[in-house]
């Protein structure tokens, strides 16, 4: 049993001390814009409330759920989140594997074209006449095709591949008779699952928190996606469509309007919230991996 010493005694205290005091300011923010939501917004606006909701209610909920603009982002928000994140795990895979494997010929000139784009872009009036020259204006491929892939995503999983990989089990699936493909199939992928959710969890944030492209490619409001909804309510003060404006009170609508911005706050983040626990278990394996084994 090891003894601590009286500096590492410090140490310990000191860092808990410190993580403590990071969890909290972290913490507060989500627990007060949940708690807002739920509140009266009168007592939101006086400071009132600081930390438990106070007057519960669900007016704002129901705000929100009357309004089709917003089911109809979530809706829209849910299909580029899974049909993109779909699409960039397997073209990650597909550039990172063969990126990996030391038999791949040229895999250096083509690692250092694809670094070489991280730095270096044809710029947004480019970018934009090449989506138009290619028919994706307005349309549902162009939140996907975009950005179907990351470079530094490629760089991730290719360097796990690499080091967390052994190579033997690459020549004794050749012995067996596999081919590239069932390698990668039956061997490396289920290997592989503690990066796959690392990469599936930034693709999906990406995909769920996406409205720049929206902004500037789509104009049909009706493939708005969830995060350009919220944007117009909560930038461009656009929470009038969602008020009664049979009351001609300026402070009960702002009392109105002060609760909506909390909620849709909270019906945004709820499913990146929830996606984390199903990977949590994955990354503490990932973190094990490339341990020292005796």
């Amino acid at each position: 049993m090891l003894v601590e010493s009286r500096g590492d005694r410090i140490f310990n205290v000191i860092n808990h001390f410190l993580l403590i005091i990071i969890t909290l300011i972290v913490i507060y923010p989500l627990v007060f814009v949940l708690s807002a939501s739920f509140s009266d917004p009168q007592a939101v606006l006086r400071g009132e409330m600081f930390l438990w909701p106070k007057g519960i209610n669900l007016h704002s909920y129901e705000k929100i759920f009357q309004n089709k603009d917003i089911l109809r982002g979530y809706t829209n928000t849910l299909i580029y989140t899974s049909v993109g994140t779909l699409i960039n795990l397997v073209m990650t895979i597909l550039a990172a594997y063969p990126l990996s494997r030391k038999d791949f010929i040229g895999r250096n000139a083509i690692m250092a074209l694809f670094v070489f784009t991280m730095f270096f872009s044809g710029g947004l009036i480019p970018t934009y006449m090449l989506i138009k020259n290619l028919g994706m204006l307005n349309t549902f491929w162009v939140m996907i095709i975009p950005n179907a892939v990351s470079i530094w995503n490629i760089i991730i999983m290719r360097t796990f591949f690499q080091q967390s990989i052994p190579n033997e089990l690459h020549e004794a699936a050749t012995i067996d008779g596999c081919s590239n493909i069932q390698t990668l199939t039956r061997i490396i992928l289920p290997l592989s699952m503690p990066i796959i959710a690392v990469t599936i969890l930034f693709y999906a944030v990406g995909h769920w928190n996406a409205f720049f492209n929206a902004m500037l490619y789509l104009s049909d409001k009706d493939k708005f996606p969830l995060q350009l909804i919220l944007r117009e309510i909560l930038i461009q003060g656009q929470t009038n469509d969602m008020v009664k404006m049979s009351t001609e009170s300026a402070i009960k609508q702002q009392r109105e309007v002060e609760g909506i911005k909390y909620a849709v706050l909270v019906v945004a983040n709820i499913p990146v919230l929830l996606l984390y626990p199903f990977l949590q278990r994955y990354f503490v394996k990932g973190v094990m991996i490339g341990a020292i084994k005796g």
